[in-house]
């Protein structure tokens, strides 16, 4: 079987045979898409991590389809049905669809209209009025009039119900159907009698029609969050009339009295059952796409979130701004730890700002702060400026950052389990510092639902969407890599091959024995097999290693060929690594092997040009206009700067510096046309833009990028 889902994959995926079949041992080995993507390149043909998840996703696909066959096989084996034919045509069929159209004459139902008729013994005048050769057709039904039957009328009807159930399981006629739904489906929502008021927030669409195949998937996750709080009806029909007209011609061959009957089941089979089904089905499959372009959505924008540049180790005040409250201010050493906590008040309506910033003047001495981090919520752009103003007695960095999903950490266990004596205000101040220093390890402790940079994420199949949420995660923290002697459980979940268990496990065993000194240590660990090791090893750092190769994505596995080549020019690892014309002396070739190709040689050259090497890229301050504090600040046609935080498939939302987000329209983004606004901006990306319209009422800004 396993040969048939490398050919059907490949085929799907327009890849060699070659390259899934080993993808796909990989995963049934349990190796990791990270592990397969750095270090089995020879295997997969140089395979990226996006093609090796199109290949897992595809090959979950089809195993779900394979249960779904022997589900099918076997219910039609017990009813006694099971032909050579028809097992043949569902062991070829791989098509969902088709596959249930297949299926349907055979799937157990519950009484229906024509089960009924059946029951009253009128199949056979079904069979005969389907034949289309009686000329009078009541006479026949007459036969049939006993029992349950009273008259011929009714007869008639039972053995019409009949034809209008075998019409809607006919394969051809769903085809049909379905080919009409995917050409000419059109999406339609109306408003609910009396609800305009009540939902006005979704008042474009209370009279809104769209073919559905260019019903982009914002606004179809829109309408149908509408339909379920209740607001809209919502329908998908193609050109019902041509739809009739095409199945009339067909079933309809005749017309004589029982073509016109046949004609009217034909009817009845479309309106009562077949479209109603092909429906559901066009809304179902309309909906998976629209959730996947949503989840496709908020993977790329939580990865660029993740992948921020970070500040690095710094000394970080971290300040949660707020007005009546005051500022939760926190300061952190260049681990992260919390040093002190206190509030202070510089904002209305308590107006203390000498002894706030007497407090900070003192906090930055006491503690040799680096950087201040403030959170973009409540009177952030008022505690910056009240910072800003200020002068202190060393270099001290200004920056605002993200704060969404603070809330969420400091009510958490981890953050309990970090801080169990401190409130949840500490804690979020402390989770705004920790960001500035590195978003990807303080990120990964909240879930990524609640980072809030998607769009309708509450709307999407829930499972899809942890899973790419969670893939994308573990492909950020294994990109970067982490060092094993101070990554916290959280990080080291996402690590390659890891898992909270042996997270844990890891954390526990530094705890007790002090820091690991190297790679190969790691095996002492609880739970830390051959394989297990196998898939973390090269993701894991040790700064202090006596190895130098610890500290770098060279897999251990790997070890033996760089101290050849250190051998071959004779020197040290740690020379080598710090030669670089002893490197380029180096030729590849002599150290190609059955097992270690060119494309693993290439990663490990570029490896020791710069060992431990983040892939992030330095962390840059900004500013807000200084004459921009609120919506009646803003007039059409002023340029600012702003920073990009969200990014949809219709355009990406900017701060510039108050509550209101802005929002760039994809047509706004170029000169061009943008399919993809992530080919033109990034999360956190700062950007000069325009105004170009202001709703006051609905407090929406429509923006321009300028270049």
């Amino acid at each position: 079987m396993n040969t048939s889902f490398s050919q059907l994959t490949a085929a799907a995926l327009g890849l060699a045979e070659k390259q899934v079949s080993a993808t796909i041992a990989l995963l049934d080995e349990g190796a990791t898409i990270p592990f397969i993507s750095r270090y089995r390149k020879e295997r997969t043909g140089g395979l990226d991590e996006v093609q090796i998840e199109a290949i897992q996703a595809q090959y979950e696909k089809l195993k779900e389809t394979a249960r779904r066959k022997e589900t099918i096989l076997n219910t039609i084996e017990e009813q006694g049905k099971l032909t050579p034919e028809l097992r043949r045509r569902i062991d070829e069929t791989w098509d969902a669809p088709v596959l249930e159209d297949i299926y349907l004459p055979y799937k157990p139902k519950r009484k229906t209209r024509a089960e009924a008729a059946r029951q009253k013994g009128l199949e056979p005048l079904a069979t005969l009025l389907m034949l289309q050769r009686e000329e009078h057709p009541e006479k026949a039904a007459a036969r049939y009039v006993k029992g349950e039957v009273k008259d011929a009328d009714e007869a008639l009807r039972g053995a019409c119900d009949i034809l209008a159930e075998q019409v809607s399981e006919d394969e051809r006629t769903r085809h049909t159907v379905r080919q009409a739904f995917a050409r000419q489906g059109v999406l339609t929502a109306k408003v609910v009698k009396g609800k305009e008021a009540e939902g006005a927030k979704y008042r474009d669409y209370f009279d809104f029609e769209q073919p559905l195949k260019r019903c982009g998937s914002h606004r179809l996750l829109a309408i149908r969050r509408a339909e379920n709080e209740g607001w809209l009806r919502v329908s998908i029909h193609p050109d019902n009339e041509a739809c009739e007209e095409r199945l009339e011609r067909q079933w309809v061959r005749s017309r004589n009295a029982s073509g016109r009957l046949v004609g009217e089941a034909v009817q009845d089979a479309y309106k009562r059952l077949l479209k109603p089904s092909i429906e559901t089905e066009f809304a179902k499959l309309s909906k998976e796409q629209a959730d996947d372009e949503a989840i496709r959505v908020f993977a790329a924008n939580l990865r660029q979130l993740l992948l921020a540049p970070p500040l690095g180790r710094k000394r970080v005040m971290g300040i949660d701004p707020g007005f009546r409250t005051g500022c939760k201010v926190v300061c952190l050493d260049e681990q992260g730890n919390l040093l002190h906590n206190e509030n202070i008040y510089p904002h209305p309506p308590v107006s203390k700002p000498r002894e706030a910033f007497a407090k900070v003047q003192a906090m930055v001495e006491t503690y040799r702060i680096d950087a201040i981090a403030i959170g973009n919520g409540t009177a952030s752009r008022e505690t910056e400026d009240f910072l800003k103003r200020q002068t202190f007695r060393r270099e001290v960095q200004v920056f605002v950052v993200s704060e969404q999903g603070a809330s969420v950490y400091s009510a958490s266990k981890i953050a309990r389990d970090e801080f169990p004596e401190y409130d949840v205000t500490v804690r979020g101040s402390v989770s705004i510092g920790r960001r500035l220093m590195d978003p990807l390890a303080e990120l990964v402790k909240i879930d990524p639902k609640s980072i809030g940079v998607g769009q309708y994420q509450h709307d999407v199949d829930q499972g899809k969407l942890k899973k790419a949420l969670d893939q994308t995660v573990e492909s950020c923290v294994n990109l970067v890599g982490v060092n094993v002697n101070t990554a916290g459980t959280a990080l080291l979940t996402y690590i390659s091959g890891v898992g909270p268990q042996l997270a844990q496990n890891i954390v526990d065993y530094r705890t007790e024995n002090g820091a690991f000194t190297s790679r190969k240590e790691l095996l002492k660990v609880p739970r830390m097999g051959a394989k297990a090791f196998e898939q973390c090893a090269g993701f894991l750092r040790i700064p202090q290693a006596e190895n130098p190769l610890d500290n770098t994505a060279v897999h251990p596995e790997s070890y033996a060929v760089v101290e050849q080549m250190a051998r071959d020019q004779g020197c040290s690892v740690k020379e080598l690594i710090a030669d670089k014309a002893l490197r380029q002396r180096i030729d590849l070739k002599r150290y190609v092997t059955d097992t270690t190709g060119m494309p693993t040689l290439q990663d490990i050259m570029q490896e020791l040009d710069k060992p431990g090497r983040d892939p992030r890229g330095p962390i840059e301050c900004f500013e807000f206009d200084p004459n921009i504090h609120s919506l009646d600040d803003l007039r059409e046609g002023m340029e600012l700067p702003g920073i990009v935080n969200n990014i949809t498939n219709f355009g990406a939302f900017v701060d510039i510096g108050i509550k209101e987000n802005g929002l760039i329209h994809r047509s706004q983004l170029a000169d061009r046309f943008v399919a993809d606004p992530n080919e033109v901006v990034t999360i956190h990306q700062h950007v000069r833009v325009q105004v170009v319209g202001i709703d006051r009422e609905r407090k929406r800004i429509q923006l321009k990028k300028v270049d």
